[in-house]
Parts: structure tokens; sequence; C-alpha cells
């Protein structure tokens, strides 16, 4: 069995269903609650489906028949500003299933996030050494959480303390694609925008606030879903790889890059407007980041990554078509 926490959210759901693929028995735990959140996971032949809160009981049960977990349960909201709720979810709940993981002997890869490296500005190396990350100053509580938990599990590590046989914190960069059609304001912006594309319509992106920037110039590191799900499959194929990891394609890309190629997709030419970035959002705003990829590729990973034309055109023919960009 493979334990996947966060499993009917985005990423979640795409490991899950690639896991069942490469015949795992696939137990996910998530909160379905009121909505269509579940429907990502109406395709995949599941084991099992848990509560989070039934999560560390079920590893101490069932650890001896469990070949891993895969933990991307969390807030994953940038703007969430409670606190008390970030703690218990994104630390608490990832250091007990870390804990659990040692003590049962069990492989745990756990979702990082580009969140950690704040404004850029010590740059976007996946230094694991307590002294480099040490150096990070996230900009909000998401990110802190993030950082927390990569700086607190390399403690474990340099210390010399128990840990499991392999570990893996993924920093995620900016993943879109197929799954994330419940997320809200959370949504990829190729998502935000497909619908106004598709009608022919003006799509609307922020203007930039930086010197440095002209509206649609803020870059960051795009990376289709698949491509994220690929290196936990590898990480799963190569249990003697452990470290902290970037997640992205290596290659930074602007927003009016991303909407030209929604539009592209669709074949339109480019209709852009900009309207200015809230306030509250301009004061905790990366106006850059783009993964080093170098540890990941010296580890052994050698497929390469989508382009952002090639992942948004897969998206849109193959996903945002069939739905219309509907929440479902």
């Amino acid at each position: 069995m493979l334990l996947v926490t966060g499993g009917a959210g985005f990423i979640g759901s795409n490991i899950a269903r690639a896991a069942t693929e490469d015949g795992y028995r696939v137990v996910v735990a998530d909160w379905l609650e009121d909505g269509p959140k579940w429907r990502n996971l109406a395709d995949i032949p599941l084991h099992d489906v848990i509560r989070p809160e039934e999560t560390n009981r079920f590893v101490v049960r069932e650890g001896g028949r469990l070949a891993g977990i895969v933990h991307m349960g969390a807030i994953s909201a940038t703007t969430e500003r409670d606190g008390d709720k970030i703690v218990t979810r994104n630390i608490r709940a990832t250091l007990d299933l870390w804990e659990l993981a040692t003590h049962k002997s069990l492989p745990f890869i756990y979702a990082s996030s580009a969140a950690t490296y704040g404004d850029g500005s010590e740059g976007f190396t996946d230094d694991e050494s307590l002294p480099g990350l040490g150096l990070l100053a996230p900009l909000n509580p998401y990110g802190w959480s993030k950082l927390f938990v990569d700086r607190r599990i390399m403690a474990d590590v340099e210390g010399g303390a128990p840990r499991p046989p392999q570990f893996a914190g993924l920093r995620f960069f900016n993943v879109y694609g197929p799954g994330e059609d419940h997320k809200g304001d959370m949504r990829s912006v190729v998502h935000k925008i497909y619908p106004a594309a598709a009608a022919g319509e003006k799509v609307t992106l922020f203007k930039s606030h930086h010197p440095d920037y002209g509206d649609g110039g803020q870059l960051r590191d795009f990376i289709h879903v698949s491509d994220c799900v690929e290196v936990v499959r590898w990480l799963l194929e190569n249990r003697n790889v452990s470290g902290i990891f970037n997640v992205g394609t290596g290659k930074a890309r602007s927003f009016a890059d991303l909407a030209g190629a929604v539009f592209a997709a669709l074949g339109q030419e480019p209709l852009i407007s900009y309207v200015d970035m809230p306030e509250h959002l301009q004061k905790a705003y990366q106006y850059f980041t783009e993964a080093d990829v170098t540890k990941l590729r010296a580890a052994g990973y050698k497929r390469p990554f989508m382009s952002l034309e090639e992942g948004v055109a897969a998206y849109v023919s193959e996903h945002l078509k069939a739905t219309g960009g509907s929440t479902f």
C-alpha cells in the first residue's frame, strides 16, 4: 500500500492516480467536505479513503504493509493568516508523520514549497544545509511553515537522529494542470484566464509595481503537474535518493508568456489588460522565481520537463476544453 495524504487535492490526486497505474494499492487521506473535490478521485481505483485525523493511527496499524508515505496534505493557501491552523496542519501534522515514518522505517516524501525562498534575494538553490536554510526569509505564514519543517528535518538528519530510510522534501514551484478546479483563488493563472480567453475576451493580469519588471513581465517557473508526478514516481523507484529538491522546469517565464500560451493553444491572438495588484499582495509578492534543478539532475533525474507552451497546450486540449474551465 501507498499512503497519499492530501490525495484528493491537486498534486495529491495526480500522484494517487499515477501510483495506482504503477500497481500500488493507494490509500488517500483527505477531507472531501461539502463540495466537488471528490471528483478528483472518481476515476481512481483506490484501496481506501480515510480522514486526516485517522492518519497517524492508520500508519501505526498498517505500517508493516505500507511501501511509503507521500505527504501532500497541507493548507496550501499563501494568503492563510491563521497561524494556529498553519502550525497544526502544516507543521505538526508533517512532523508527526516524519516521526512515524522513522519509527516504521517507511520512505517519506513530503511537499515543501518555493515559497520558502521569500523574495528570492538568496537565490533559488535547494541548499539543504542548516546554514543555507537559515538564510531564507519567507514572505507569508505558509512559506514559513514549509521552511520550518525543512529546517527541523535537516536538523535531525545532520544531528544523526533516527530518520526514515528515504526522505525527500519537494519544493514545488508554480504548478498548473488537471485537478486544480476546486482550488478557488489558489488556482493557477492558466485556469483562471481560460474561460475569458476561450470566449475571445480580454484576460486580466496584474500590473507590475516593481521598476525592474514591466506589466505582465513578472517571472515564474511554471511547471505542469504531470512533471511533478514524474519526480515522485522516480523517487519511489530510487529509494537511495534523499534530500530537499526543487521541482520546477529551471526556466522562468513571464505571466504575459503564460497568457500568450493559453491564447496560442486556442488558436487566437492574445488580448491582455492589466489591473493594479491589491495592496496586501504587493507587500508579499515574488517578482521572480526560477528553480535551480542542478541537485535533482545530479541525483539522477533525467526526464525532460515540458516547456510552458507544451504544458499549457496539453492542459487546454486534454482538460480545459472538455470542462469549459469551470469548477466542475
